[in-house]
């Protein structure tokens, strides 16, 4: 992930107010977790055995439902700013990520 260009790109194409600049903090602040989660997921696969006693028990790892809310949260986020969704500024978001 790029954060500066991401950061940039945010502040050049979101009215300056200071609730968009907390806005735009909040963001890439969700950005850094749900990357950290994604290095998680694939530092201990996508599932993850669990022991209790004599029980052994494998399950979805928990950073999978805690990405898919972050993920919920950045593309409200993103909605807020009120961009245009035509394919031109799709494409430039994706670039940046």
């Amino acid at each position: 992930m790029n954060k500066e260009k991401i950061t940039k790109f945010l502040k050049e194409n979101v009215k300056a107010t200071p609730v968009n600049q907390e806005k735009i903090e909040r963001y890439i602040n969700l950005l850094d977790i749900y990357y950290q989660l994604d290095k998680a997921i694939k530092k201990d696969g996508v599932t993850v055995t669990t022991e209790n006693g004599a029980q052994k028990f494998t399950k979805v790892h928990p950073a999978i439902s805690e990405k898919n809310k972050i993920n919920a949260s950045l593309l409200n986020i993103e909605k807020s700013f009120g961009f245009d969704e035509s394919p031109t500024v799709i494409l430039e978001r994706r670039e940046l990520l």
